[in-house]
């Protein structure tokens, strides 16, 4: 950096130089401004490409980051509805959330990571006797669509703050989507345990 200035200054000074010095001839004095004005026009052009491959680095690191997210989330829900259609919860599928919950450490973000230890809260207390009941399913369920609605808002919160839905009833319609789901699971199992 400090050898491009020098460079600058110094080629600056030198065709400054060679302008006055070649003030007799004109001829000579249009070719140094022609070559002058290549030179800042390489220079302009070398700082806008410089910035714009910056930008295109960054927005690229935002892809990648978001991918990343969206596969972990995505993980964590797939994970969730293999538990909820097999009762029984084996110390291997424990042992699957343990890395699930490492895995949104680093990504997920803070109100992401706070919603999920209330979702932990609840599959802890469900997972006593090893297997689910109707209500511990309900309880995980809604703790799902809370931790849900905090996913949307990390993934898609610019989006949805663009659209003409508040985030308040973007919440009420996951909630109310998670509710009638439900509904229809208890249409489906009329039998409920506990």
């Amino acid at each position: 950096m400090v050898l491009t200035a020098v460079i600058f200054v110094g080629g600056y000074f030198f065709l400054r130089a060679a302008y006055h010095l070649s003030e007799p001839t004109p001829f000579t004095q249009e070719i140094i401004l022609i070559v002058l004005g290549t030179i800042a026009t390489v220079l302009i052009t070398a700082i806008l490409l410089n910035k714009q491959t910056e930008v295109e680095l960054t927005k690229e690191q935002n892809i990648k980051f978001i991918e990343l997210k969206s596969s972990i989330y995505l993980d964590l829900f797939d994970y969730l509805e293999k538990m909820l259609q097999h009762p029984e919860i084996s110390e291997r599928d424990v042992v699957e959330l343990q890395f699930l919950t490492h895995k949104l450490a680093i990504s997920a973000s803070p109100d992401v990571l706070n919603q999920y230890q209330n979702l932990l809260k609840v599959f802890s207390r469900s997972i006593g006797d090893h297997h689910f009941d109707y209500r511990e399913r309900t309880d995980l369920h809604q703790a799902l669509a809370q931790l849900t609605v905090q996913i949307r808002r990390d993934l898609i919160g610019d989006l949805d703050l663009e659209s003409h839905f508040s985030r308040r009833e973007i919440e009420r319609q996951v909630m109310e989507n998670n509710a009638t789901t439900s509904r229809t699971y208890d249409r489906y199992h009329p039998s409920k345990e506990g």
